[in-house]
């Protein structure tokens, strides 16, 4: 039996990407720094993944197994293992290089040279690319040219809403029947896996911001406009008549820009976007507004799922008011549970609204958008 290692433990790392290889048939080993959650994925060896949509059914995964993400054990299960994949968000791969590094130095001692293939599954642009960069910096001249040869990085793009559901039992999650795992081709080495559910495309970048411009652009709008109006989950903001049109016509000003960029049929991605509408309005899934909104320093970044498709648009001459609105919502977002949040307000509070734009969004002062962006926060 292949193994696979999946780099995070959580609700997505169970509940997407670990489920999919372990229905392909990989032996699912489980890394992760949650040792209460490590320890129940030892004694129970299994889970639950519950598709709660309009069609229901329960997937039963078993045979997983955990170990520690920094531990001696994790580096002899990289050495070993036929595919890597990551679901700890990207402020976390850093954390997650060194242990691939040190299983690769320690399978080209051991003469291992089967394909292994690591996929970075997060919300972001070209993240398994950034990773290859976090481990070869921790790699002699030797062993970046041995990995070259036998270690593929391919990009992916990942869409699956898995909100925090509680469960009767903790290690089993609850998930919407929809999800896509696309992966850029050319970045595997030898033989590419046949994984049911992992779809392989050319031009990546395309889906990587179809996807990170529609859904996460949208599913953001409707947090930080639902929170300011009281709301707790998506489903109740979306319902709100007033958010609803605001992150529509958001999502459909993004859209305008990747189909300029792309050459995106009109049709085909509007009717995207009313697919994704829907899903946002999905009953069974309670998704909180605190957790879609989480780190809005990182959704404030020039190249994330507000700044860029805005600019997009803004650079074709297109509308992207309702876009606008979004980042003044980001900026206005408060948990006191949440770092970035206390962080952003604090900033607002000592040195004023327009520096803490520049600061997070990578704007320039004397760009126009600056003011625009002023204005809504005020208007909001």
């Amino acid at each position: 039996m292949k193994t696979a290692i999946q780099f995070g433990a959580g609700n997505i790392g169970r509940g997407f990407i670990g489920a999919v290889l372990a229905q392909a048939g990989y032996e699912v080993i489980f890394a992760d720094v949650v040792e209460t959650l490590l320890q129940q994925i030892n004694e129970r060896k299994g889970y639950t993944v519950h598709v709660t949509d309009v069609q229901s059914k329960d997937i039963e995964i078993k045979g997983i197994s955990a170990v520690n993400s920094g531990s001696d054990e994790a580096v002899a299960a990289v050495a070993k293992a036929d595919i890597i994949t990551t679901a700890v968000g990207l402020r976390i791969l850093k954390f997650v290089a060194p242990t691939i590094a040190k299983g690769l130095v320690s399978r080209k001692a051991a003469g291992n040279e089967s394909p292994l293939q690591v996929i970075a599954c997060e919300n972001g642009l070209r993240c398994t690319s950034q990773l290859k960069e976090l481990v070869y910096a921790q790699l002699d001249s030797d062993t970046q040219a041995w990995a070259q040869q036998h270690v593929g990085f391919p990009d992916a793009a990942v869409d699956r809403i898995v909100p925090p559901v509680h469960c009767e039992i903790p290690l089993d999650v609850a998930v919407e029947e929809y999800f896509e795992w696309d992966v850029e081709r050319s970045g595997f080495v030898g033989e590419i896996p046949a994984i049911e559910g992992m779809t392989l495309v050319d031009n990546l970048e395309a889906y990587i911001e179809r996807k990170l411009f529609t859904l996460n652009t949208g599913h953001a709008t409707a947090a930080y406009l639902g929170k300011l109006k009281g709301y707790q989950t998506i489903g109740e903001s979306i319902a709100d008549g007033e958010v609803y049109a605001i992150v529509k016509e958001a999502m459909q000003q993004s859209g305008q820009g990747l189909i300029k960029k792309f050459g995106f049929d009109r049709e085909k991605h509007f009717a995207y976007i009313e697919k994704i509408l829907k899903r946002f309005q999905n009953p069974y899934l309670k998704d909180d507004c605190d957790r879609v909104g989480r780190e809005p320093g990182r959704k404030l970044a020039p190249n994330d799922r507000l700044i860029l498709p805005m600019l997009t648009a803004k650079g074709y001459g297109l509308p992207y008011d309702k876009l606008v609105l979004a980042i003044a919502g980001a900026l206005h977002f408060e948990n006191p549970d949440d770092p970035q949040s206390v962080e952003i307000q604090e900033c607002i509070k000592t040195d004023g609204l327009r520096a803490t734009i520049l600061k997070y969004t990578g704007l320039q002062e004397s760009d126009s958008v600056v003011k625009e962006i002023e204005d809504a926060y005020a208007r909001l």
